[in-house]
Order: C-alpha cells, then structure tokens, then sequence
C-alpha cells in the first residue's frame, strides 16, 4: 500500500513503501490486459497538466490512465489562463472546483507541485519540478534495475553529467541511498552542487575512477535550457572528459548496465553506437517499465483515497 494522499518526491517515501510501488508495478510490466473490475480508474478523471516540454512522461501518464480507465484530460496550458497571469492558487482552485480524482503535473520550478497538492483535494503526482524531484524517473529505473540486474541492494552505481540541474539524479539518489547502494557522482565541478556528498554520496571528477567496478551507470542530459553560464568550454571536450563510450565503460563491471532517461544528447553524453548497444544499455527498457510504474502510481493512489474515504 501507498499511505499518501499524493507522490510528491522519493525522499518523502520509506523504503517500504517503494518496494510496495514497485512491486505493484511487476504485475503490470508481466500483463497490462487489465480486466474491468480491476480498472480502478474508470468512471474516473485524470488531469495532467505539462508546464514544461515532455514526451516520455506525458504520454507514459495518459497511456497509464487511459488503460487503467480513466478519462484522461491534457491540460492545453499554452491557451489557459496562466498565459494570462493567472497564479498556481488560482490554477489550482480552479481546478479542484472541477473536482478531478487525479492530478498528473510537471513544472519548471521547484516546490510547484506541492503547492499546488496543498489546494487541491484529489491525489497529485510530480511528473518532475523544476531541479527538485522526479520520483517516477528513479522508480522505472529501480524497476528497469531490477528486471535486468536482478536485485535492487548491494549495488554500485554512478550517475554522471550535469548533476546540478538533474532531478532524476537527486530522486536517483534518495532512492538508492534507502535501499542501502553505493552512489558516486561524476563530473566537472561546475555541474556538482556544493555539498551534495552531505546525502551521502560520493564525489569523482574523472570518470575513470568514478566508474571502477560500478553495476549500474545512469548519464544524465545536460540541461543547456537551464544553464546560463560557461559551465563547460566545449561540447566537444565535455564528450572527450565526460561522455560515455567504449573506452570509459570498460572500467565498470563488464555486466554493467547503461541508463539515460532521455531524451539523449548522441555524441555529448553518449556514444550512439554504445547507446544503442543492448547488451549493455536498457535505455528502451527504461521506457517500458515508466508505463509499468506510472499505472502502479496510479493505481495505489486512488486505492488509497477510496479505500480511505
């Protein structure tokens, strides 16, 4: 079970409770021919509302519901009342009036999300606020981990880039450290936080030390729509120091696995021969399992509600 009116961050769940969500999430990834009765959603309405650009999470979210029954509703919000100046508060008693039973919302500032939970009755899900959290991201890779590494502890794993602006790494990072895994942070400094290591991580500027003998390496996008500033000199240099390719990952476990939540910079980030390599990336995989989670998200919040009301 999901004891919460909303999923708001990874770092507000216990570990029970994300082992709950991500076993729930098994029975989906193995069969999504859900029958009517197990429909939770049906007769029900789900709201996303996409304050920022997404492919992967939106339709992910909308496929999830929609197959769980619900009435799915995309909120256009390039022709709403926020391009007016309408405020979140009043976005969200707008919204709340209408009385939908589920809200799916992503926004470019951090702490959005919540604000909008506390005005709002129905469950929210954070589909990613601004630097802060995606906690579905670091759930369909803890899925993805586990289908494909065959465990969730005892792991060494390395998330490498643009750490500073990522929060699929910090959702990543309070996921892990839960479960007991071993989490080195790989990059320039500029794209380090300053005292990110007090969550109890560790610090590597070079790629050839931070990926000795790791099970799982997570590459972050570099986010060059956040960043105003030189904080690297060059796309080129930053693939030579930091981009992963065949030359790099031959210093974790030859059974490392590759993960990016996407969408992927081929050449910056990433080789796109190694991407593209199945025995070691699970990339496509990663997609696979987010519609698995995202219906267990789902499903587990509205049981809660109604089981509760």
């Amino acid at each position: 079970m999901l004891n919460k009116k909303d999923l708001l961050s990874i770092e507000d769940l216990s570990k029970k409770e994300i082992i709950s969500i991500i076993k729930n999430a098994n029975n989906f990834y193995k069969n999504r021919k859900i029958s009517i009765k197990e429909k939770v959603l049906i007769n029900r309405t789900q709201i996303n509302l996409f304050f920022e650009n997404s492919t992967r999470t939106q339709v992910s979210f909308e496929i999830a519901g929609t197959l769980l029954g619900a009435s799915v509703v995309n909120f256009p919000l390039n022709n709403s009342s926020q391009s007016k100046g309408e405020t979140l508060i009043d976005l969200a008693a707008t919204l709340n009036s209408m009385n939908p039973d589920i809200l799916v919302i992503r926004h470019p500032n951090s702490g959005a999300v919540q604000l909008i939970s506390e005005k709002v009755t129905c469950p929210v899900v954070n589909a990613g606020d601004g630097n802060h959290e995606h906690p579905t991201q670091a759930l369909l890779d803890l899925l993805t981990i586990q289908k494909r590494v065959g465990r969730t502890d005892n792991l060494k794993i390395a998330i490498c880039g643009d750490i500073s602006h990522s929060r699929v790494a910090r959702s990543n990072i309070f996921c892990h450290k839960k479960l007991g895994n071993e989490i080195t942070l790989i990059g320039p400094k500029t794209l380090i936080p300053r005292n990110i290591d007090k969550l109890g991580v560790d610090i590597s500027y070079n790629m050839a030390d931070g990926l000795r003998d790791v099970d799982v390496v997570m590459v972050l996008r570099l986010q060059k729509e956040r960043m105003d500033g030189g904080f690297f000199s060059s796309e080129r240099e930053y693939f030579h120091l930091y981009g992963l390719d065949d030359r790099k990952m031959k210093y974790a476990k030859p059974t490392a696995i590759i993960m990016h939540p996407g969408p992927m910079n081929r050449g910056i980030e990433i080789d796109g021969n190694l991407a593209d390599n199945l025995d070691k990336s699970v990339i496509t995989m990663q997609v696979e399992a987010g519609l698995a989670v995202r219906m267990s998200v789902l499903e587990l919040l509205l049981k809660n509600k109604y089981e509760n009301v």
